[in-house]
């Protein structure tokens, strides 16, 4: 309560979090204005038979089973992230746009970011419709079928411009708040449907599962401590920067350390992985109805091979959420820059060479300490998945994905507002 006081006694602190709040409630707010001409009612029972559907749902906080306009949440700005990444690594002018163009060169990017995630907008809006059409809820599948050409343009207009206005938001909060303005809003809708799936998993299990739901439960707060545990876990790398005297001459050493991070990528890669994995099944139902029966074949066949129940799924779930774990660690910790910015201010690891020996010590450590990091992370993304196999209890849409994504975006915003609070003690001295 006393840190709570100290915060709201802050008045930069106290404005952030304020206008934090205010932009996450528009969001909210943003998820259930429905797509003109469009009854969210018919959308019910599509979206109860089809795991995949249900999955969309939680990402977007609850605007696809309201088709609102922000039915695809941060979804295409996410897609759009992962292909900017990509094409810096394999594009040379983008890579050394990102390199050595400094603030502008990285701003850039993001602007090409934004212009890619109006086409994607476009295309998963069109895919998702497409799901719909082919679902097996009756009602929404002969309502999609009446589309015009004009509904359907107006329908995808719709979403494009409630995806940029939800990514603007997202960007503002960054900006402007605390914390990671994308990480923030998908916390928020998760956050937002805690109630109704805590809801919906009583009705589907009985009594007799009582025991076996308090136990899912009890897992459940063992994923948070351990959440916990490896989000604030870190390898201390010693330091040492030589002292200068009056004359200039060394005249001894002053001892710290280089934490480096279990977990340096957060949960960027269980929302990448899921952005990845949904895709193939989108584009697959532009194929479903093909006139070529071995194109509509295959198209189903990969839309199964994608289902959140398959084992294929699993498999291909944790493979990329480990993968995506070194693909971001690899960009948001550079060892040779570390390692010459350690040699510029005059410090070296103790027994070590300062420059290329020191960069290779870091890749090694880094490659050691992100192994665990991200097999855990695989692991919780598919924990509701093994304890449904293993239980045979219909597992919460708030699984390990979810649970994983709150525990760690609480803990970076608590971390942020300390930040913010230790700046502040020290401009006050």
């Amino acid at each position: 309560m006393n840190q709570l006081s100290l915060i709201w006694k802050t008045k930069d602190l106290r404005k952030k979090i304020l206008f934090v709040l205010f932009l996450l409630l528009i969001t909210r707010f943003i998820a259930h204005v429905p797509i003109p001409g469009v009854d969210p009612a018919i959308l019910a029972n599509a979206l109860q038979g089809s795991a995949f559907l249900s999955l969309l749902d939680v990402f977007s906080g609850g605007g696809l089973a309201n088709f609102s306009i922000a039915m695809l949440g941060v979804g295409p700005y996410i897609t759009a992230s992962i292909i900017m990444q990509l094409m810096t690594i394999i594009v040379p002018r983008l890579t050394e746009m990102q390199k050595e163009g400094g603030e502008a060169g990285r701003a850039k990017i993001n602007q090409y970011t934004r212009w890619l995630t109006i086409p994607l907008a476009a295309l998963q809006g069109y895919s998702t419709i497409r799901i719909l059409q082919s679902s097996q809820g009756g009602s929404a599948a002969a309502f999609f079928a009446d589309f015009s050409q004009f509904q359907w343009f107006m329908t995808i207009l719709a979403i494009i411009a409630g995806t940029m206005l939800v990514m603007w938001i997202g960007e503002l909060i960054t900006e402007y708040g605390i914390g990671n303005g994308l990480s923030l809003i998908i916390f928020a809708g998760i956050v937002a449907q805690l109630p109704q799936s805590a809801s919906g998993i009583l009705q589907l299990n009985s009594q007799q599962d009582l025991p076996r739901l308090m136990a899912y439960v009890l897992v459940g707060l063992l994923v948070v401590a351990g959440v916990v545990l490896v989000t604030e876990a870190q390898r201390n790398i010693p330091i040492s920067y030589a002292r200068s005297g009056r004359s200039g001459a060394a005249v001894g050493s002053v001892n710290t350390h280089l934490p480096l991070r279990l977990n340096m990528a957060g949960v960027i890669p269980i929302i990448f992985a899921i952005s990845v994995l949904l895709f193939p099944a989108l584009i697959a139902q532009f194929f479903v109805n093909a006139k070529s029966v071995m194109v509509a074949e295959y198209a189903n066949k990969v839309i199964t091979l994608f289902n959140s129940q398959g084992y294929f799924y699993g498999i291909s779930y944790f493979l990329m959420v480990v993968l995506f774990t070194y693909f971001y660690t690899a960009i948001v910790f550079n060892p040779d820059e570390v390692a010459e910015n350690v040699q510029k201010n005059g410090g070296f690891i103790p027994g070590l060479r300062p420059g290329k020996q020191t960069a290779d010590y870091l890749y090694r450590v880094l490659n050691r300490i992100t192994l665990p990091g991200s097999v855990f992370l695989g692991l919780i993304a598919l924990l509701p998945f093994i304890l449904q196999k293993a239980t045979g209890v219909t597992a919460l849409s708030f699984g390990g994905t979810s649970l994983l994504i709150v525990v760690a975006v609480v803990i970076e915003t608590i971390k942020q507002i300390q930040a913010q609070m230790t700046m502040h003690d020290y401009e006050s001295l």
